[in-house]
């Protein structure tokens, strides 16, 4: 099992920054690639970016592309989301997720973190 708790939400102006963070603990050794996913009121959950645990390639939902910045730090198994210029349709729970090896989907979800951006 792998555990992962966010922090970091909160509430920001338009244009502003946050950074999100997420530490992994369990077996994380298991862990080949760490996402976050948003779910707006009202809306479907919805893919931000991911980061693979070893090459550290990255992916971008296109609504974030330029703004946001996803990064890692291995030896503290915790993963950080860079959010500048935010904007109010940005204004989501945020859900940290890590996919094992040898599976399609995300398995292990954190608990989520709210954030929101006022205009």
């Amino acid at each position: 099992q792998v555990q992962l708790k966010e922090s970091g939400g909160g509430l920001v102006q338009a244009g502003g920054s946050l950074r999100l963070s997420c530490a992994a603990s369990g077996r994380t050794a298991s862990i080949t690639n760490m996402g976050w996913f948003r779910q707006a009121p009202g809306k479907e959950r919805e893919f931000v970016v991911a980061i693979s645990w070893s090459g550290g390639n990255t992916y971008y939902a296109d609504s974030v592309k330029g703004r946001f910045t996803i990064s890692r730090d291995n030896a503290k198994n915790t993963v950080y989301l860079q959010m500048n210029s935010l904007k109010p349709e940005d204004t989501a729970v945020y859900y940290c997720a890590a996919k094992p090896g040898g599976l399609a989907a995300y398995k292990y979800w954190g608990q989520g973190t709210q954030v929101t951006v006022s205009s």
